[in-house]
């Protein structure tokens, strides 16, 4: 991990990005956290914001290279892409060792970290009318949320970790899930202690404490 070189494209926010920068963080590996403004995403997109990608012996910074879907985040390790913030995740946790003791171990992080983007892909991010908007993040949190909560809780049992006996990435996408929720609606977990002290426990691993203190200050 440490001979090669990082570069993160994301907006400036937290968003789907951001498992991947704990990850960096929490294993003390240096990356390139390149930030975009929403506002410049447009123009960007077909400059392709002057990356020089490697792809089949040659170097191009056309859009399709700099960003083959489309959409954030990107992921350049050495010069090649990789695409899709999960994918982006598990690749860096595998790099990392956060991502379990054993293939077992590492199927249960997989299927908690899936549990989670589950959830998050049923906010209403582009909903455009504030009063629809809130009817449903109000549906979502009264009757999506607690069986999460339930599961994660049941997967936690009496333990420290949501997987075996030391962190995984999983218990990392947990924290970044639940400070997003928790903005949304603020407690939401306040009925499931043990669930808030993993989050603390998260928080206080020296290197993620470390990034949450420096990181920019964004709502999402």
């Amino acid at each position: 991990m440490t001979m090669a070189s990082y570069r993160l494209t994301y907006f400036n926010m937290r968003g789907r990005a951001e498992l991947a920068r704990y990850i960096f963080a929490y294993a003390g590996i240096a990356f390139e956290d390149r930030r975009v403004e929403w506002k410049d995403w447009p123009s960007i997109k077909k400059t392709g914001l002057g990356l020089e990608i490697e792809c089949l012996g040659a170097v191009s910074d056309t859009f399709l290279q700099a960003f083959p879907l489309g959409k954030l985040p990107v992921l350049e390790v050495n010069g090649l892409l990789l695409t899709q913030s999960l994918a982006i995740a598990r690749f860096l946790a595998k790099e990392a060792g956060l991502v379990g003791n054993s293939r077992l171990a590492e199927a249960q992080a997989d299927a908690l970290v899936d549990t989670l983007n589950d959830f998050t892909l049923l906010i209403p991010w582009r909903e455009d009318d504030p009063q629809i908007k809130t009817q449903k993040i109000d549906m979502l949190f009264q009757s999506h949320a607690p069986k999460l909560l339930d599961h994660l809780q049941c997967q936690l049992g009496d333990r420290e970790w949501l997987v075996g006996d030391s962190e995984t990435w999983a218990d990392l996408y947990c924290h970044v899930c639940f400070t997003t929720f928790n903005v949304l609606r603020p407690g939401f977990a306040d009925h499931h202690p043990a669930l808030c002290g993993l989050t603390d426990r998260v928080e206080a691993i020296p290197n993620v404490a470390k990034w949450i203190q420096s990181r920019p200050t964004t709502e999402f």
